[in-house]
């Protein structure tokens, strides 16, 4: 039976439990299982276990659960993600491939009712709750139509190798330069998360406010700020590439934004050409990014003309809760 909570019952000697810090590892070595059954390699680094944990809006002792076969072995997991405490929950629930099955629906029922509570505390009356699945994910995607989750939109994971990348990054257009960000200058750090938020704001981007994602980034174990780029054009800050160390080495754009007057003059692909030089420059063999097929910039046609080219394609799904009856 669970440890905590109600619904569907685990099997015998199986529990569920609140996570820690401490089960970082035994969470990883799951989610990579999931990850190499859904699109063959692993792709979750700890980094991203840490931030998940981590999130801001997130609190471990209320909002997560790890589930454990009868072994003691952490065999699912699942948390929501809203740092912003908008009217929107993305969720995850992952689980060790057929191993873990069993505890597939006890967490979905676990992370749908805390997201109902949690769009509550929050004050909204209508909370939004997605969720994403890879197509072959068959199972998960018929549980979440079970429980009325419909198709939203899809992602896709993109990658290109750096063999052949020259380490000095190409010329910018005329009338802009890139450097790294300087991580350092208060000012600074805060115009490039306000170019992100303002160039994501029409896409499924998640806003999290500046002090949020300072503390987040600052607890980050490992960062490479060479990797973070800023383009100016007239000293001011017109587009910004937020990086993370990938798996495998891969050098992985979290996120690339430019602001909306100075679009259409290059700066995007001229921040990822860059950073396809300081990636190969700092040894690594690939670079990779997430994209939402339905952003309106046409993001994607700029990264097929950099190199990249689709790993995988998720599916996301959702479900509008009406906390207001």
């Amino acid at each position: 039976m669970t440890a905590l909570g109600s619904g569907p019952a685990l099997p015998e000697g199986w529990i569920l439990r609140r996570p820690t810090l401490d089960d970082l590892p035994a969470i990883l070595a799951m989610v990579h299982a999931s990850d190499m059954a859904a699109v063959g390699e692993a792709d979750f680094t700890p980094d991203e276990v840490r931030e998940a944990l981590t999130d801001p809006g997130t609190d471990m002792s209320r909002d997560s659960w790890v589930a454990l076969d009868e072994t003691g072995t952490i065999v699912g997991w699942t948390y929501p993600h809203n740092a912003d405490g908008g009217d929107r929950d993305f969720i995850e629930v992952y689980v060790w491939p057929e191993r873990g099955r069993p505890a597939q629906r006890p967490l979905l029922e676990l992370i749908l009712a805390r997201a109902a509570e949690r769009g509550a505390e929050l004050g909204h009356e209508v909370y939004t709750v997605r969720a994403g699945a890879v197509p072959v994910e068959k199972d998960y995607i018929e549980l979440l139509a079970d429980r009325g989750f419909v198709f939203n939109r899809q992602h896709c994971r993109m990658r290109r190798s750096l063999e052949g990348v020259s380490p000095t990054p190409p010329a910018p257009p005329a009338g802009v330069t890139i450097r790294p960000v300087r991580p350092g200058d208060e000012a600074e750090m805060r115009r490039f998360h306000a170019v992100i938020e303002a160039a994501f704001r029409d896409t499924d981007h998640l806003a999290v406010d500046y002090d949020a994602w300072r503390r987040q980034v600052d607890a980050e174990p490992t960062k490479t700020w060479n990797e973070w780029l800023v383009a100016l054009v007239d000293d001011e800050i017109a587009g910004a590439l937020q990086s993370v160390d990938g798996e495998d080495n891969e050098g992985f754009v979290r996120r690339l934004a430019v602001d909306r007057d100075h679009r259409r003059r290059g700066i995007g692909e001229a921040l990822l050409r860059h950073a396809f030089a300081v990636y190969a420059a700092n040894g690594r063999g690939r670079a990779g990014l997430g994209v939402d097929m339905a952003n309106p910039t046409r993001a994607v046609q700029l990264y097929l003309a950099v190199g990249l080219t689709p790993l995988y394609q998720a599916n996301i799904y959702e479900k509008v809760l009406d906390l207001g009856r």
